[in-house]
């Protein structure tokens, strides 16, 4: 049970990894809770946080405990993604959780909570491999889209970053209603200690490098073809195994927040070539220092960012380089694109998404009416 002396209106345990943009999300989410006097306590799956990501746990008021749990997408078998719910459902009710926030529907597949259960569909391998591959999925992805769709229909509500992304999972899992949108938000980087300079001719990129789905190859072939650098951080190698070896790209290593703000201190032309992306942290964190944005012509990122990006083909290596060749020349027209990009990620801050959050909470904890509503959108 709990044992501090701080006035809660209810607590939640929430779930995260430490591997990509769920962290971000799950941290900035419970620091907004914290300020509208919610409990959090984190209980993080996958690899251990490091020594910096505790830290910055802490610092936004979560309890953070470590589980040793795998994450869904890197399990071996299914039972061992039932077993984490179950270890998940203990240790909310060992911390007197009043709601579950999972960070996957997958965890809820079979587990009895014993208190309303929100997830949050942030990717799944269904919606990834009909983005990235043709085919039938194959088995070893099949048994995990079960977990997620059976997850999602035992989910007392259903969130997503972004419409497109819940018309994708509506699809994949046969949904009669698509999930709730919440539209991600993030706390702008500290410039501080950055060197803020004049915008440089150069294009960078951030974010899980190995995922097919980032489409980092395609941005390697771009690479190849431009005469301004291309950059990239991010790590090569994914805790599945898969792993990409850039050739073109100047890669600058897996750098924490401070190497990223350093980074887009200078302003560079960001670039995503995704195939897949239910939303794209890096890309906000980019637009909210006002760099202009180059991104594929993808549902999520035009919902999100028309008339503030520029929208190419990312099978067209050619047409892409000249599209970074001809931003690089023209300050003045990046310029008025990362002026686009700074306003339109105003409309994607912690307050934003911590009121959407907390209004879905809320609905879980007002009554059995409240949650059936809730309940019909994940159906």
């Amino acid at each position: 049970m709990r044992s501090d002396l701080r006035i809660e209106r209810f607590h939640v345990l929430m779930t995260a990894d430490a591997v990509g943009g769920v962290w971000s999300y799950a941290v900035d989410l419970a620091e907004g809770l914290a300020g509208a006097e919610v409990g959090v306590t984190l209980a993080v799956l996958g690899p251990e946080p490091s020594a910096t990501q505790a830290a910055r746990a802490e610092a936004a008021g979560c309890r953070l405990v470590g589980t040793g749990l795998p994450l869904d997408w890197t399990a071996a078998e299914p039972g061992a993604v039932i077993e984490a719910g179950d270890m998940l459902a203990r240790t909310a009710r060992a911390v007197g959780a009043d709601l579950v926030h999972l960070h996957s529907p997958a965890f809820a597949a079979q587990t009895p909570f014993g208190v309303p259960v929100v997830a949050v569909c942030h990717s799944c391998v269904a919606t990834w491999w009909a983005a990235v591959e043709t085919g039938p999925l194959p088995d070893d992805l099949a048994w995990r889209a079960d977990l997620v769709g059976r997850g999602c229909r035992r989910s007392d509500a259903l969130l997503a970053p972004s419409a497109a992304f819940a018309a994708a999972t509506a699809r994949a899992y046969g949904l009669t209603r698509p999930p709730r949108i919440v539209h991600n938000g993030r706390r702008a980087l500290s410039l501080t200690g950055a060197a803020c300079t004049e915008p440089t001719p150069s294009a960078f990129t951030a974010g899980r490098l190995w995922d097919r789905g980032k489409n980092v190859a395609g941005l390697d072939r771009v690479a190849a073809r431009a005469a301004l650098p291309v950059r990239a951080a991010g790590p090569l190698a994914g805790p599945n195994g898969e792993r990409i070896s850039p050739v073109h790209l100047e890669w600058l290593g897996q750098l924490d927040e401070a190497g990223i703000a350093a980074q887009l201190a200078g302003r560079p032309i960001f670039v995503s070539l995704a195939r897949y992306e239910p939303f794209g942290l890096a890309i906000l964190e980019a637009a909210q220092v006002g760099c202009a944005l180059v991104l594929s012509d993808l549902p999520t990122f035009r919902e999100l960012w028309e008339d503030a990006a520029v929208f190419v083909d990312a099978g067209d290596a050619d047409a892409v380089a000249g599209t970074l060749e001809c931003l690089a020349a023209d300050p003045g027209t990046r310029a008025k694109l990362g002026q686009a990009a700074r306003k339109r990620a105003g409309r994607y801050t912690i307050a934003a998404s911590t009121a959407g959050v907390l209004r879905t909470l809320e609905a879980l904890l007002a009554g059995p009416a409240a949650r059936a509503s809730l309940k019909g959108e994940a159906a």
